[in-house]
């Protein structure tokens, strides 16, 4: 299958071209970094659709950003480079999508009160983070909450513009699908982590950013009071994820598809299912490093979720995908520096 994959020479992007090839599949790449090509530039997209037989839309600006200010510039790379994506798929005759999606989507993970069963908290309040109150309350009784997995039918509540891109991004493939007769899967990240992971920018994530305060030899710094619970998934374990789905899309006229039955669009979450806290993450960094434990500083983000993890069991189950690579080793060869696939 030959595959066209945008962002392909980034972090995820680049590991999945490698497990595309080893795989026996013909993966082209198309990246703004490496290239300059754009996914907003018709023409550019255009040309490289010829011969595709499916395309995996990795390309995305992802992070929080500083401001409201940026939003003109995620929804233009996001929500404006997808639907010139998806346009230009439809001329073509391609119709298979593989979509990066983000577990952003959901906002708070989910929580239950031992009064009030599943419950749905507000935004955290800037005045109860800048006070230390960081764990969500229930919105009935105001009692303390207990977090869980959060399955692929949770109901969505993106609070930031870049989950807000994340969510519209999906919208579009779903009336893609609809509209063209193709097949479209969102697998919905994470955090990831492992080698290739960029160092010092916004972007990055925070496990990125902790190994390289330690590679300066300076205490990572963890926000809140590190209590945050993460599902930290190894690049590799997503890579496999996305050659499954891309091939479980190989035979679009399958009725017993679950992309089929899904009525074209299918979402699955993509987490290791070992969830773990962003105190433990840092300290098993500084542990592999050799170097100063971490700093919980109290600092905190507006637009930041208190606790997100995923329940992973629908890709399990339905494409028979697995994580092989623990927590203890992934952190272990992350904090050896690894920047290759």
């Amino acid at each position: 299958m030959r595959v066209l994959v945008t962002g392909g020479a980034g972090f995820i992007g680049s590991h999945i071209v490698s497990e595309l090839a080893g795989r026996g599949h013909d993966p082209v790449v198309f990246d703004l970094a490496e290239d300059g090509r754009d996914v907003r530039d018709p023409g550019q997209v255009r040309e490289a659709l010829a011969g595709v037989d499916a395309v995996c839309h990795q390309a995305a600006k992802v992070g929080l950003g500083k401001d409201f200010g940026d939003a003109p510039g995620y929804v233009s790379a996001n929500d404006l480079g997808t639907a010139v994506l998806l346009a230009e798929m439809a001329e073509a005759g391609v119709r298979r999508l593989l979509l990066a999606g983000s577990m952003v989507v959901y906002g708070e993970g989910r929580y239950e009160c031992t009064a009030h069963g599943v419950v749905r908290p507000g935004p955290r309040a800037e005045a109860d983070l800048a006070a230390g109150r960081f764990e969500p309350r229930c919105p009935a009784c105001g009692a303390d909450l207990a977090p869980g997995l959060v399955g692929e039918d949770a109901p969505m509540d993106p609070r930031n513009v870049y989950a807000t891109t994340k969510l519209a991004q999906e919208h579009l493939v779903a009336s893609w699908a609809r509209a063209t007769g193709g097949r479209g899967i969102s697998l919905r990240y994470h955090n990831v982590y492992g080698p290739g992971m960029p160092r010092d920018t916004p972007y990055a994530g925070v496990a990125a950013l902790f190994r390289s305060a330690l590679a300066r030899g300076e205490a990572p710094r963890v926000f809140e009071d590190g209590g945050q619970r993460r599902d930290f998934v190894h690049v590799r374990d997503v890579a496999v994820a996305n050659a499954v789905a891309l091939e479980s899309l190989g035979s679009l006229e399958s009725p017993q598809s679950p992309v089929a039955a899904a009525g074209g669009f299918a979402v699955y979450n993509v987490g290791s299912g070992d969830p773990r806290t962003v105190g433990d993450m840092a300290k098993a960094l500084a542990s592999a490093c050799g170097g100063p434990d971490p700093v919980v500083t109290g600092e905190y983000r507006l637009g930041d979720v208190r606790h997100i993890t995923a329940d992973s069991a629908r890709l399990r189950r339905e494409l028979g995908w697995r994580p092989v690579v623990p927590f203890a080793a992934g952190m272990a060869e992350l904090a050896a520096g690894a920047d290759t696939p």
